[in-house]
């Protein structure tokens, strides 16, 4: 496949994860409401991990070996995916899907600022300015955003540092994914990125709560599986065939929709979850904080340099 062709497709399979990461965090909002954060999380790392080896052991077995001889810093990786999906389910349980999407943002921006630091790019006027705008409207869009609330402030400020932590998760787990992609098939990657966590959160599943699950909460819950699957498998197609700045361009994107559907929710007055509407000045935050990482990793100079093998 020639290097146009590679770029497209990557640029496609991020759109994807932009997409399906726009709608995941009102699923989890709601799925909140009525079961626990580790239950969720394990759940996704559960219905990801059983399609995926599923299809490898029909298809290809021998790359079900990489689960028991994986790399090392492979499993490290899983552990940030794990910590971040936790770190932004509970900041979601105490914030908002916009607040959420806008502060987990903090995530592609710091992976797009390693890529210049880890692979020797330099940061030109127009990269540092747009670094900038993002951190300013990160700053104003949680000023705003606290001073809506009337009560529940702490709880606020909890979910605002779940997700933070979750921000940073992500971006190592993104690094190391980059690394090894060199030399692993990123799907491959993804049996030890899934079934790590899976294991881990099991001993926290609440089984009961699971087994009186609703219908449609079933329904929910296995969109919020494949939501996984889909979403950080095209994500790792996206890192393992594009630059890794590109990725982030589009993916720092996926809040739009996020704020476009919750403001949606608002109007049609749904009863299974209240919408929120951004006002002028959040709006313009959250507006600052997309376009600062997209200046940010878009106005760059010279090539991407892959980060040397061990």
């Amino acid at each position: 496949m020639d290097s146009k062709k590679r770029q497209l497709r990557g640029i496609l399979f991020a759109i994807v994860t932009a997409l399906f990461w726009g709608v995941l965090a009102i699923g989890l909002k709601v799925a909140a409401e009525f079961i626990d954060s580790i239950s969720i999380v394990w759940f996704r790392f559960f219905i990801s991990f059983s399609f995926l080896a599923s299809f490898y052991a029909f298809r290809k077995p021998k790359a079900l070996r990489i689960i028991y001889s994986a790399p090392p810093i492979l499993y490290l990786a899983a552990v940030f995916l794990g910590l971040n999906y936790l770190g932004f389910m509970n900041g979601i349980r105490h914030t908002d899907p916009n607040t959420a999407q806008i502060i987990i943002q903090m995530g592609p921006i710091l992976l797009g600022l390693m890529g210049f630091v880890l692979f020797k790019e330099k940061i030109n006027l127009r990269q540092g300015f747009g670094f900038l705008v993002a951190g300013v409207g990160l700053v104003i869009f949680y000023r705003q955003s606290l001073l809506s609330l009337v009560e529940e402030r702490t709880l606020f400020n909890q979910g605002v540092w779940w997700i933070v932590v979750a921000a940073l998760a992500w971006m190592l787990y993104a690094l190391i994914q980059k690394r090894l992609v060199a030399r692993i098939p990123s799907q491959e990657l993804n049996l030890v990125i899934f079934g790590l966590p899976m294991l881990a959160f099991l001993p926290g599943v609440q089984w009961d709560a699971l087994a009186g699950l609703e219908t449609w909460q079933w329904w929910l819950m296995i969109f919020l599986g494949l939501n996984t699957l889909i979403g950080y498998g095209s994500l790792a197609y996206a890192i393992e065939l594009t630059d890794i700045n590109k990725v982030s361009v589009i993916i720092t994107m996926n809040p739009m929709l996020t704020i476009l559907l919750m403001a949606a929710i608002s109007i049609w007055e749904v009863s299974w979850m209240e919408g929120r509407v951004l006002d002028t000045v959040s709006a313009l935050a959250a507006l600052m904080v997309i376009a600062g990482g997209v200046v940010a990793v878009v106005f760059r100079k010279g090539r991407f340099v892959e980060p040397e093998a061990d």
